[in-house]
C-alpha cells in the first residue's frame, strides 16, 4: 500500500516550507513522491511554491475551492485516486491551515482509497514565535490538528531565544488540555532545532514518526468565523505591498488577520509575499500570479480592500 503523510499546522506556521524540504529528501531517496495541496480558497497559492519539485520523481496535484464542503471532499478524493494511479511510492498532503483533520482520515476509509493507502506519518508544525493570543476557535484548530501527530516540529526557532521554544510547545499542550485531550508533547516527539540545521536523520524521524490515536472534545462547526479574501491584479510595487500589508495588521477594523500571502511582480521578476503579525518576507521566486490572499477571523473585506487598493 502507498504510505500517505499529513503535514498540518495553523495558518502561517511554515507547512509549505517544511513540505518542500521533506519532499526533496524523499525524492533524493529514490521515491516517486506525490504532493496534494488541499485548500478551501478559490486560488491555491502554495502549489506555485512547490513547482520546482515537479518532474520525473514528483507529481503535484491541487484542490482549490468548491461550491460546498461535499464537493470539496469529492475533489480531494479524486486527486488522491489520480496520485495512486500515477504510481507514487509516497504521498504528502498539505491542507489549509483551517482544515478539519477528520476529513483526511475519513477519506482514507472510503473505497477505493482504503485499498490503496495507509497512513504513514502525521506531522504537526507549530510556530515558535509567540504572536498574539489565539481565539478559542483558533486554539481548537491548533489542538485538533496536533492531537494525532506522531511528531511536532517547531518553525522559526532561529528567531527566538531563552525558553521560547518550550513555551511554544506549552501553548500546544495547553490547547490540547482545553479539548480534554490527554496528549502532551515533549521529549522525543518534538523537534526544536532551526530548519537550516535539519539533516537526513531528522527527515527520517519525520518519515517514520507514524500517528497517534487520541480522543478530544470535537466542536462544530470548526471553521466558524474564518474567512479568506482574494485580490487579483493589484499591480502594487514591492514597497507599496510591504507598507500596505503592514498597515493591515496594524488596523483592528480589518478584523483579526492571521496571514497575508501571495505574489507580486517587481522590476526584476516575481516575488512571494508571506506575512504574519510579527513577520513579513518578500522573496524572489521563479514564477507567480498577481494575487494576494488575506486569511483570518471576522475579516472586513471593504476595509482590507481600502487599505490594499487605495
Amino acid at each position: 500500500m502507498i504510505k500517505i503523510d499529513l503535514i498540518t499546522g495553523f495558518l502561517g506556521s511554515g507547512k509549505t516550507t517544511l513540505l518542500r524540504r521533506y519532499a526533496r529528501f524523499l525524492i533524493d531517496s529514490g521515491l516517486l513522491v506525490g504532493i496534494l495541496e488541499n485548500d478551501y480558497g478559490a486560488v491555491n497559492v502554495d502549489v506555485m511554491l512547490l513547482s520546482e519539485l515537479e518532474g520525473e520523481r514528483c507529481v503535484i496535484e491541487a484542490v482549490a475551492g468548491a461550491c460546498c464542503a461535499d464537493c470539496h471532499r469529492r475533489r480531494f478524493k479524486t486527486k488522491l485516486i489520480a496520485l495512486a494511479m500515477s504510481g507514487c511510492d509516497r504521498v504528502l498532503v498539505e491542507p489549509s491551515g483551517i482544515f478539519d483533520v477528520d476529513e483526511f482520515f475519513d477519506s482514507l476509509r472510503e473505497p477505493p482509497l482504503d485499498e490503496w493507502y495507509e497512513v504513514g506519518s502525521v506531522i504537526a508544525v507549530a510556530d515558535a514565535e509567540p504572536g498574539e493570543e489565539l481565539s478559542p476557535a483558533s486554539r481548537y484548530l491548533l489542538a485538533s490538528q496536533a492531537a494525532d501527530a506522531g511528531l511536532l516540529i517547531l518553525s522559526k526557532t532561529e528567531n527566538v531565544s531563552g525558553n521560547a521554544a518550550d513555551e511554544a510547545v506549552g501553548r500546544v499542550n495547553s490547547a490540547l488540555r482545553e479539548l480534554g485531550c490527554e496528549r502532551q508533547f515533549g521529549g522525543d516527539d518534538v523537534i526544536k532545532k532551526p530548519w537550516s540545521e535539519l539533516g537526513a536523520k531528522d527527515f527520517e524521524r519525520l518519515r517514520d514518526c507514524g500517528r497517534r490515536f487520541e480522543g478530544f472534545v470535537k466542536l462544530l462547526p470548526q471553521e466558524q468565523g474564518f474567512s479568506t479574501i482574494y485580490f487579483m491584479n493589484t499591480g502594487l510595487s514591492l514597497e507599496e505591498l510591504r507598507l500596505r500589508t503592514e498597515a493591515l495588521f496594524g488596523d483592528p477594523s480589518c478584523g483579526r488577520i492571521f496571514r497575508v500571502k501571495g505574489f507580486t511582480r517587481g522590476a526584476d521578476g516575481w516575488y512571494e509575499l508571506n506575512a504574519a503579525k510579527n513577520s513579513l518576507s518578500l522573496l524572489p521566486i521563479e514564477r507567480g500570479q498577481d494575487v494576494l490572499i488575506a486569511i483570518g477571523e471576522g475579516l472586513c473585506e471593504d476595509r482590507i480592500r481600502e487599505i490594499l487598493l487605495k
